[in-house]
Parts: structure tokens; sequence; C-alpha cells
């Protein structure tokens, strides 16, 4: 009960702690917020001293950030400094509209998780899983597709061309299908492919075998088999129900949602405090009710087996899987990539504008003539390297936090809340902006899945029986963290890592499409795909090479995941003389 009341007070103070920031975000910026307020309401009047004294005045900023955050302690949210409407009702508004896109691109991304693990719930069934097998390419093209990108090729052949669904506005359940179907395929993607890589070690599990010797139906045996691995990946499926509510800025901004994502942007862009302050507060709340009722699934899923610690193992020792495909796509995306090197991605033809591909520019040239097949080979060495190094940093931070739980459960809930788009802005007001800013603003969000997926399986490991017989053997908390947990959980959480390195890089994409990453003419990939989308049916080919080596990268995360082992040591209490070895096999021999 102590640690619990701990836990939420942790969890109180860091919300906190956040809005307590944004309240002083004005004074954190090295712009002068009366100027911005009179921007938004008013480009065209010029921003006289007089002006700006008033709309200061109006604002209260002269009486400093102690008086906003006063109100907010009264309950009082307060009034948009742009429309002058009360903020709650508007945000409350936004929510709605954001929680059904959530719930609707959550049923595709179980739809799209469910299609990718088919193969391995019918091999487990009928008992023909043989190893480890790799990852599947479709669905790492899936995970490896950019949001925007799909967003606007939805908006722009089903809605416009087509015309079979709309494709601009918010009025009703029909205009949330192609927004869902951008957000929800590459998140199911990636969890079909986090549960994919558990269904195996369910499927060789006692209770498994006992199912099959004795008769039972394939489909029980794979439900059961489900419902074993789900407790691992709520943490993950509720970091994810957040970022499809307050991340999916682009895609809102594409089909013109009122959602809460592009109303917190809007706010931030234009210093609407008062609406930046309740938007945020919201999301956090989001995700803590998210993540209370993971957890609360988790047990139940789970039962008294977490309790008392009878759970097996998901994570025995496997042989890695020996395939072909990772070295097919990492030499065909090193194949691109040293073609490109080779050519000027700056040199200007404007009449060479927007040509197909041939012989002379193989991907063709974009709006100004230059060569893609050079700006994607070129751009590679900005976008491979910043990805890659931001997901090692993000790995080796969500490991060392997932070993504390109670620390990084609440952090991690808050952390998930914030979009990108928000944290850029944030890191931009407090450092300024620069060429750093967004690899800080993603390096700051993507520990937190990671940091989930760690706790969430240390829980269940450490509830496994081989745990309860080492500990009973007199293995203390670090040998049973070096030679036991590590080595089962770490595997898995390497995997989620590279399998979430594409998505890393559809991130920083994602801030260069709304502004915010890269500026021209630098040939980063998310620079190009926002660059070259305005182009996408006149040359769509300028849009699909960068597109096309996102997926190359994805597909090559994907299928190296599925090699990635640590050997795991025989389970020997570390403190065992050569004297009391044999008395240990003797206790062993007679349980």
């Amino acid at each position: 009960m102590r640690n619990r009341a701990a836990t939420l007070l942790w969890r109180a103070g860091i919300a906190a702690a956040l809005v307590c920031a944004i309240g002083l975000l004005p004074w954190l910026t090295r712009t002068d917020p009366a100027l911005t307020v009179l921007k938004a309401r008013s480009a065209e009047r010029d921003p006289d001293p007089a002006v700006l004294a008033d709309i200061r005045a109006q604002l209260g900023l002269d009486n400093g950030p102690f008086h906003f955050l006063a109100k907010w302690l009264r309950g009082d949210a307060g009034r948009s400094w742009i429309s002058g409407d009360e903020v709650m009702p508007a945000v409350l508004q936004a929510l709605g509209a954001s929680l059904l896109l959530m719930a609707v691109a959550l049923a595709v991304a179980a739809v799209t998780a469910a299609l990718i693990c088919a193969r391995t719930l019918w091999l487990g069934a009928r008992r023909r899983l043989d190893g480890r097998r790799a990852g599947s390419s479709g669905s790492a093209v899936l995970a490896a597709l950019p949001e925007f990108l799909t967003a606007s090729v939805l908006a722009t052949v089903v809605g416009v061309q087509l015309g079979w669904l709309p494709a601009l506005g918010w009025y009703g359940p029909r205009w949330t299908i192609l927004p869902a179907l951008a957000l929800g395929l590459p998140a199911g993607a990636v969890l079909g492919r986090l549960l994919d890589d558990l269904l195996p070690g369910a499927f060789a599990e006692p209770w498994a075998l006992a199912a099959a010797a004795r008769g039972l139906p394939g489909r029980s045996i794979a439900r059961q088999a489900i419902r074993r691995c789900l407790p691992g990946l709520l943490p993950n499926t509720g970091l994810f129900a957040v970022g499809l509510t307050g991340g999916a800025v682009a895609v809102e901004q594409i089909f013109d949602i009122p959602g809460l994502g592009r109303t917190t942007l809007q706010a931030a862009l234009a210093q609407d405090l008062p609406v930046l302050q309740a938007g945020t507060l919201a999301l956090v709340l989001l995700a803590a009710a998210a993540a209370g009722l993971a957890a609360l699934a988790g047990r139940l899923l789970i039962g008294p087996a977490l309790r008392d610690g009878a759970l097996p193992s998901l994570h025995g020792p496997k042989p890695p899987a020996r395939t072909l495909q990772p070295f097919a796509y990492g030499g065909l995306l090193a194949l691109v990539i040293a073609l490109g090197l080779p050519r000027d991605p700056l040199a200007l033809d404007t009449g060479e504008r927007l040509q197909p591909p041939s012989l002379q520019h193989p991907f063709g040239t974009d709006g100004l003539g230059r060569d893609v097949l050079a700006r994607v080979g070129h751009g590679a060495l900005d976008t491979l390297l910043l990805a890659l190094a931001i997901s090692a940093a993000a790995l080796l931070t969500g490991v060392l936090l997932g070993l504390l739980p109670r620390v990084s459960g609440p952090l991690v809930d808050t952390i998930v809340a914030l979009p990108p788009v928000l944290v850029a802005l944030l890191v931009t007001a407090v450092v300024g902006g620069g060429p750093a800013t967004p690899a800080l603003a993603v390096g700051t969000v993507a520990w937190a899945p990671l940091a989930a997926h760690t706790s969430a399986l240390l829980r269940q490991e450490r509830a496994a029986l081989h745990i309860t017989a080492t500990r009973g053997l007199g293995a203390d908390s670090w040998y049973l963290l070096r030679h036991e947990l590590l080595p089962a959980v770490l595997p898995p959480v390497i995997r989620h890592a590279l399998l979430r390195l594409p998505g890393v890089a559809l991130a920083l994409a994602s801030l260069t499409f709304l502004g915010l990453g890269a500026q021209p003419p630098t040939p980063e990939w998310g620079l190009l795909l926002a660059e070259n989308q305005p182009y996408a049916e006149r040359a769509p080919w300028a849009v699909l090479a960068p597109a096309t080596a996102l997926a190359l990268l994805g597909a090559l995360a994907v299928t190296a995941a599925g090699g990635v082992r640590l050997p795991r040591r025989n389970r020997r209490a570390p403190m065992e003389t050569p004297q009391q070895q044999p008395r240990t096999k003797e206790l062993v021999g007679a349980g």
C-alpha cells in the first residue's frame, strides 16, 4: 500500500512539473509572446509597441508565470489567448474526436497484427513450428510506412481520384476510415511483430504440449497462446493508444481533423498557453488511464501465477534464425547508397525538373531538377547514422529505467503522452532551434516503449518457475539479474529496438514534414518526402524513392532482429563451492 501511494505521488509530481514547465513556456522562449499572439490574431497588423503592451496587459503577462499557475490550482483553465473562448469545452471536443479516431485506428491495428501472426498461430496450433522463424518482410514494410505519406496517398487516391471515401473534414464515422488506416497499419505491424516474437515460446510451454497431447482443438491452444503473450504487450498497446491520440498530428493536419494533437500543436505554435496546458494535461491523464487499464488487464490475464512465481518462461534458449533476407535487404540498401554517393545532390537543372526514371537519372528528378538517387544516397548518411545513434541511446536508457519500474512507470506514462512535435517545440524553447533539435525531441520519447517492454517482461520472468527454484538454491538478486533475467529479457527488447529503428527515422521525418526538422537543401529522407509530396501525382518516383529506402531499412531491421540471441548459462547458484555442489544435486534430484 505504501509503494502504491509513493507511485501515485511520483506520478502526480511528474504531471505537475510538466504543466508548470509549459506554464513557463512564454518566459523560456526567446520571442515575445505578445508578438506571437498578435501574429496569430491578425498577421497583417503592425507590431506597434503600444499594441503589444495592450496585449501583455490583456493576457496578464506582466504578472509573471505564478499568476497562471495560481489560476490552474484554483481549477480555472482560463480562456484562449487567440479566440477568447473557454478552453475546456474546446479541449474536450478535440479529445472526443481523437478518442474516436484512436478507437478505429486500434481496430485497424488489431486486424493488421492478427494477419501478421496468422501463420505462426496456424503452425503453432498444429505443432509445426520448427524453431525461430525470421520476421516477415511485409510487416517490415508496413512498420516503415510514413504515416503522413500513407495519409497523403489515401487522401489523394481513395478520397479524391476514386471518391470512395471522404478525404477532408470530420463529420461522421465515414470520415474516420482513411486516417485510421494511415495510423493503424504501421502500429499494427509493430504490435504484430512483437506478438509474433513471443508466440513460439508460448507454444513450446508444457501446458501447450499437454493440451495437444489430450487432443484439444488447435483453435483453443492458439487462443490460450495469445492470452499467454498479451500481458507482455499490453503496456506497449497502451502507449500506442496514447500515441494515436496525441501523436497523430501530421495525419490530423492532412485530413483536417480537429483532434487533440493538432489542437495542441496549433496552440504551441501560437503560444496559446491556456489551450496548450489543458491539452497536455488531458494527454497525461489519458496516458495514466491507459497505463492503469493495461496493468489491470495484465493481472487479470495472468492470474495468481504472477503472484505465486509459477509462470513458465517465454524466453528459453532458441537457435538463431538462419536466413539470407537481412543480407539481401542490407545489400540492396547499400547498393542504392553507393550509387547515389558519387552524384551531386545539390546540382540544379530546372530544364530537367520532374523527369521520370532514366539511365541518366535512375530515380528521376525532383521539382528543382535535382537527381533523386543522389539525394537519397547522401541523405542516408544523415538519416541512418542519426537514427542508429538515437536508437542505441534509447535502448540503453530504456533497459536501465525498465529495471526500475516504480521510478520509470509514471515517467513513461508522462513522456509517451507528449507528441514528438510538442517535445520539439519545448526543446526549441529551451535550447533554441538547430539541427540537433529533432534528435533531442525524438530521443526524449524513444526510450519509453523499450522501458515499458523491459518492465513487463521482467515482471513475468521474475515469476517464472526456474527463477523461484534458483532463488531457493541460494542465488542472490545480482546473480539472478545477470545470469537469468537479463539474458531472457534483453533479446526481445533488442529486437523491439531494431523494429523501432525505422520508426525513429520516421519520427525525424515527421518533424521535418511539419517544418521542425532538417532544412533545405539538406537531403535528409524526411525532408525529401516533405519536399516532393506536392508532386506525388505528377512525379510519384520522387516520393517513392525515399519511401522505398525507409521500407528497406524496416525490412532489414525486422529480418536482422530474428537472429538476436544471448547465451544462457547453466542455472547454478553462484555462491556454491565445489563441496556444496553435490549437496545441491542431491536436493534437486530429491525434488
